[in-house]
């Protein structure tokens, strides 16, 4: 993909919980899963970087803002109180990468965690919803976790595709439903076709052709940012309008 590594990729979650101090935290770690100073292994011994964050009067509400669904009264009842974001930070940019991340996200979220906020998307899931969609780990399941649909009275596009290794997705209103199944299903398109989508890609279902590739574009994002896509945005067309301009 235009030369970019996947390794060059990282991904950040911050967990907020509200251990009295670390011990709590170690002592309620899944089996095969330890922590050092700054590193959580996981069972397979995978490493991802460990950072405790100082709590601050802000994450509470954008936490709660930032949920997908909205999450259980107890899991806010943590995030209002909590002493600590555990920041974990380890590598992206392909599924298998992600679900890794998810796996290691849940370890902590079993270990107390209320819920796992995402950089790279600003998406926020309550950790109940985490552990569900970390158990399914499949594609549908980890894109609903990590990108984000931000709708604009000019487009709708999705966030946080560099995360499992794809382009986000750019769409004019008119072809997006209220709902948003639309860009879910040409999400769940690009995420499990096996292969690559650019432009002049044409994405069909059983009624024909919907929706074609007609650029790759840069998204708004200073590249420092963890919301930067440096694979870009695919802009997506309705068959129906290309049809009607020819």
């Amino acid at each position: 993909m235009n030369g970019i590594k996947h390794n060059s990729l990282r991904i950040t979650l911050r967990i907020p919980g509200s251990w009295s101090h670390p011990g709590e935290l170690l002592e309620r770690l899944p089996d095969g899963f330890r922590l050092a100073p700054d590193t959580l292994f996981l069972p397979d011994d995978t490493s991802i970087d460990f950072i405790p964050m100082p709590p601050d009067g802000e994450f509470p509400q954008i936490f709660e803002s930032s949920c997908r669904r909205p999450p259980k009264d107890d899991e806010l009842a943590v995030v209002a109180r909590y002493t600590v974001n555990v920041g974990l930070s380890g590598p992206g940019g392909s599924l298998e990468s992600a679900r890794t991340m998810m796996q290691a996200g849940a370890a902590i979220v079993q270990a107390g965690g209320a819920g796992v906020f995402v950089d790279s998307s600003a998406l926020a899931h309550g950790g109940e919803d985490w552990i569900k969609m970390t158990d399914d780990g499949g594609p549908d399941a980890i894109s609903f976790a990590f990108a984000s649909i931000v709708r604009g009275r000019r487009q709708v596009y999705t966030m946080g595709m560099q995360a499992i290794g794809f382009p986000d997705l750019l769409m004019s209103p008119s072809d997006v439903d209220e709902q948003g199944r639309t860009i879910i299903e040409m999400i769940r398109y690009i995420c499990s076709s096996g292969r690559p989508v650019d432009v002049g890609h044409i994405l069909a279902d059983e009624r024909g052709p919907r929706f074609q590739v007609v650029a790759r574009t840069s998204d708004d994002f200073d590249a420092r940012s963890p919301m930067h896509n440096p694979f870009g945005r695919l802009k997506l067309v309705s068959a129906r309008d290309i049809a009607e301009g020819n």
